[in-house]
């Protein structure tokens, strides 16, 4: 793959909102619809550089073996250097590279958020590798129906979402290979790789969410010396807490 102005030769890609100083990198989760991926950006002050990860949107296809933590990290490093970013938000996997990141390059951001860690220094829990397996398998077998019907279960009933399942499900098409990989890894090895962190960290949970467990995102902020810990009651507050997403993010970050 040939590389551009904004994007990687991985294929990873990113389009800049906003203007001026500070510049934030925004790292979103694996299937991320496109609207997805900017929510945590929403608000911020100066310049929003939003990644489009490999397999995602309008970027390339991931070549073979993409989806590690170490070689998302790597990516991320590279566009925080190119781009010139002072601070970071990250959501489930990105969170888990940023955690790497962070684990290797301490001093990397001014401050960092981390939003629904799903792994620290060990793989996922066997239930949310099995429900990754079976998106897997749905997309393997072209089964559209199947991994709508899997993308809504892990909503809030009742809530409403407009074309969401829709976005999210043609999202996760191109990405066997990834929800195969991922959940079999971790972003760290130890998490006492991120003692020496002096960085502030804001780290953000869900409540009752079994893909993105609270205790997962309890242990990151306690492995992190300068974090601050905050839980949402919700298994979806990009969906539903939006609103308190944003004021925790912008006071966090703009705030400082």
């Amino acid at each position: 793959m040939t590389e551009t102005a904004n994007s990687l030769r991985s294929g990873l890609t990113w389009r800049a909102h906003g203007s001026g100083l500070p510049v934030t990198l925004v790292a979103p989760g694996l299937g991320a619809t496109q609207g997805e991926a900017r929510i945590p950006a929403s608000g911020l002050a100066g310049t929003r550089v939003v990644l489009t990860l490999p397999s995602h949107g309008d970027a390339p296809d991931a070549p073979d073996g993409y989806w590690t933590y170490p070689t998302i990290a790597a990516d991320l490093a590279e566009v925080a250097d190119r781009v010139e970013a002072t601070r970071a938000v990250g959501v489930s996997l990105g969170s888990g590279a940023l955690t790497r990141l962070l684990a290797e390059q301490g001093d990397r951001f001014d401050r960092v958020a981390l939003l629904l860690p799903a792994a620290l220094d060990r793989p996922r829990s066997t239930p949310a590798v099995w429900a990754l397996e079976r998106m897997a398998d749905a997309v393997d077998a072209h089964d559209l129906a199947g991994l709508r019907e899997l993308v809504a279960g892990e909503l809030p009933p009742g809530v409403p979402v407009g074309d969401y399942v829709e976005a999210r499900t043609a999202a996760l098409t191109r990405l066997a290979a990834a929800l195969r990989t991922l959940p079999e890894q971790s972003p760290l090895t130890d998490a006492a790789a991120l003692a020496d962190v002096r960085t502030p960290v804001l780290v953000i949970a869900a409540t009752g969410d079994p893909l993105h467990p609270e205790e997962v995102a309890r242990a990151t902020a306690r492995a992190l010396p300068a974090a601050r810990f905050e839980a949402l009651p919700s298994p979806a507050p990009l969906i539903t807490h939006r609103r308190e997403v944003r004021a925790l993010l912008t006071g966090f970050l703009d705030g400082a």
